[in-house]
């Protein structure tokens, strides 16, 4: 693997500075934002003159390099060479990057390495396309301007591949269209076959408001698998930073038109009294309607169409029409409303973690514990606790209690199998004393016992999927939108009420970041999922700090990278210490 050499550059080539550190980051990501929200705000008033002047001021503007370059090298791929082998770890090389990025003419993305990787749950595998580091901050540059314009122009109850939105946002939304005693009570779970390698390349030149150019170069770039160039002449690469984007514009009209569609075959008060409603996570949606004939003759075919002239299709095999009381699986969930037998009681909507995803999750721990081969009782606690947090956190807004209680049952059976085939000779009750305590008033808790600083005895236990809280998760206003100039404040404070939400199971890292009011220590701009987030330590714990809170703070990484390289010059302004 090998990183950019660095490269003498003029202090007038960027912006006054000439070092990577030297940014005024704040400026850099203020300055893309009132960009992004003029494209928003002109894509909203159908000046597409404008948004297209907007967004070739950004791809060629300095601080839009420096951010697109900045994403590349802080997300979890940075480390992942393309075909080139070439990465950009020194700060000497990023800077060089965003010089490179300038040098439009005459650009040509080099073919994407092909890896291969398992599908969750299953045997089979599904390619990942790797850009190398140009073109991937290209297509991060170019995203910039891209984002504004498919989120002012998306369905109202889309929600993969989207900022701000989430599996647990689209769950909440179909809750409260199926919960109701007037819901519609027949489900149309839509399966798209090989969607992303199918993408006619035609149709996305023509309907995706960006640089034509750059996009059909990227799209026609072939692909190296197993030493072999091959030619790409559909879809487009799971693994690129633009292809979600892509695929959400490829999609984008499935709920609006539908419903125009409708509107229009039956008039605006009929088609109400259908009841039809759309909601889609990336490429999986499903229609909801108050009949079965009208999903049978009339939606379905209308979305074969709409999917046809995009080059994409309906998996036959995987798309069902059921009823609300049947159920159906989406997203990982069972939604099913239950009839009481009684008369006199409603029936209730439950959402549950559907057995195909409870499976999938059980033979998963099933198989890190079969392969544990000589790891220490400690080692595999360590490699279960992260799985079994993750899973258990990811239903836990669902009703999930008695599942978490039936997966904990079936792993200290697994775990008990593990001991005795460990010590085949020992009597149960050695065994059972070697690696289960009675922690906290529980007893058979599979736990590894340690000292802490103080000498004092503690427990590192296996994490109980029963103990994790129910939590019920908040809709997503409606009306909400990322780009929008106007109500900025009032979505910057739901943004950062979500993010504390998706940190309540991280005790530490919540308090800093509601002592922090959301923004990194250092630049002052908000920390999200997206940007990403290091917990520093103000006194380094080798120079004798120690770990309590007032000592800590979070800042992004790129100015963490900054506080290390500069020591004490750094001024944390928005620490709240």
């Amino acid at each position: 693997m090998k990183t950019q050499p660095a490269t003498s550059v003029t202090s007038a080539s960027f912006d006054g500075a000439m070092n990577w550190h030297d940014l005024d980051w704040a400026k850099v990501q203020t300055s893309v934002r009132k960009t992004q929200l003029k494209i928003a705000q002109a894509t909203r008033e159908g000046d597409w003159r404008r948004v297209k002047r907007l967004q070739r001021m950004l791809t060629h503007s300095f601080h839009g390099r420096c951010l697109a370059v900045r994403r590349v090298t802080e997300n979890r791929g940075r480390k992942t060479p393309g075909v080139g082998g070439e990465t950009w770890g020194s700060p000497q090389a990023k800077l060089h990057a965003v010089m490179r990025l300038s040098k439009k003419r005459g650009y040509r993305p080099r073919p994407l390495r092909r890896v291969w990787i398992p599908k969750p749950g299953k045997q089979e595998k599904r390619p990942l396309g790797i850009p190398t580091m140009l073109d991937r901050t290209m297509q991060a540059l170019y995203l910039l301007s891209l984002e504004p314009v498919v989120e002012s122009s998306s369905d109202p109850r889309s929600y993969g591949f989207r900022p701000d939105r989430s599996t647990a946002d689209a769950m909440v939304e179909l809750f409260h269209l199926l919960a109701p005693q007037v819901a519609p009570v027949w489900i149309l779970e839509g399966d798209i076959k090989g969607f992303f390698d199918n993408i006619n390349h035609d149709w996305l030149c023509r309907n995706v408001p960006m640089d034509r150019t750059v996009l059909r170069k990227w799209l026609k770039a072939g692909v190296i698998d197993r030493r072999q160039i091959m030619a790409t002449e559909a879809g487009t690469p799971q693994g690129g930073i633009i292809s979600p984007c892509l695929a959400n514009a490829t999609l984008n009209g499935l709920e609006t038109s539908l419903k125009g569609h409708l509107a229009q075959m039956l008039g605006i008060k009929k088609a109400k009294k259908t009841k039809v409603q759309v909601v889609r996570y990336a490429d999986d949606f499903v229609i909801l309607a108050d009949s079965k004939e009208l999903l049978e003759s009339e939606i379905k075919p209308w979305v074969e169409q709409f999917l046809s002239v995009r080059g994409v299709a309906l998996s036959q095999e995987k798309t069902h029409i059921v009823r609300i009381t049947e159920g159906f699986d989406f997203l990982g969930w069972n939604f099913r409303k239950y009839v009481p037998k009684s008369p006199y009681r409603k029936a209730k909507l439950l959402i549950k973690p559907s057995k195909k995803n409870a499976s999938a999750f059980y033979r998963k721990v099933r198989e890190i514990i079969k392969n544990s081969g000589a790891m220490t009782q400690e080692a595999l606690i360590g490699q279960l606790n992260p799985v079994l947090k993750g899973w258990a956190q990811y239903h836990s807004p669902v009703v999930a209690k008695e599942t978490f209680s039936k997966l904990d049952h079936l792993i200290h059976w697994r775990l008990w199998r593990w001991a005795k085939r460990r010590h085949s000779k020992k009597s149960a009750g050695w065994i059972r004393n070697k690696y289960f305590r009675s922690v906290g008033g529980q007893n058979w808790v599979f736990a590894h016992p340690y000292k802490n600083g103080k000498g004092e005895k503690k427990f590192r236990r296996l994490y109980n999927l029963a103990e994790t809280a129910i939590v019920r998760h908040k809709r997503l206003p409606g009306e909400y939108q990322p780009y929008d100039a106007e109500h900025e404040l009032k979505w910057e404070a739901l943004r950062v009420q979500r993010m504390q939400h998706k940190l309540r199971y991280r005790g530490q890292i919540l308090s800093i970041f509601r002592r922090q009011k959301g923004l990194c220590a250092h630049c002052g701009q908000a920390i999200s999922k997206e940007t990403g987030w290091h917990d520093h330590h103000v006194i380094r714990r080798v120079d004798g700090g120690s770990d309590i809170l007032s000592n800590r703070v979070l800042l992004h990484p790129n100015c963490h990278a900054l506080a290390h390289s500069q020591q004490l010059k750094v001024t944390l302004r928005y620490s709240g210490l």
